[in-house]
């Protein structure tokens, strides 16, 4: 993927140099900025990595979820429930698995009225060759060494936690 031309300066700073003249320092707008674009960056290059895979990034998770399952095998609903996305977007995400012979459907024998996701063998292959890309440029995070991620990840987890994704142990 082309990369854009870079800017002679940081937009974003810019903006936020502008944000303080107009309206005060607000250091949350540069913030939010700079993780939305953060997100756009780093979904381009991970899906660009999955894509040959004919994957997107959530239908990646979706597999790995599947591949860390005890039986390979999940109801929808706990999926949904564990990627914290939408019943709707967990069914349009394993129909698309389902349709790629990634992922079989089947009926919960556990609830008449649930539907259970399971892992195929062809699934397994492609998430571990998916894997081994993703890892191979550090899941776009390669401008970060392994303490800088933990710290990331620590940064982010308040946040997380004040949305309601988990409860504080």
């Amino acid at each position: 993927m082309p990369k854009p031309l870079s800017l002679s300066f940081d937009p974003i700073a810019r903006a936020d140099e502008s944000w303080k003249r107009r309206w005060g320092s607000v250091p949350s707008m540069a913030a939010i900025t700079s993780i939305m674009r953060a997100q756009q960056i780093l979904l381009a290059e991970v899906d660009a990595v999955v894509k040959p895979y004919g994957l997107t990034f959530a239908r990646y998770e979706a597999l790995v979820l599947l591949t860390f399952s005890k039986s390979g095998e999940l109801p929808m609903s706990k999926i949904g429930e564990r990627l914290m996305v939408h019943p709707t977007s967990v069914t349009n995400t394993v129909d698309r698995l389902v349709r790629s012979g990634l992922v079989d459907k089947r009926p919960n024998p556990n609830d008449g009225r649930g539907t259970l996701a399971a892992i195929t063998a062809k699934g397994r292959e492609v998430v571990e060759s998916a894997t081994r890309d993703l890892m191979a440029m550090d899941f776009g995070l390669g401008a970060y060494d392994a303490e800088e991620c933990a710290e990331i990840f620590a940064m982010l987890r308040p946040l997380r936690v004040a949305a309601g994704d988990f409860e504080e142990e």
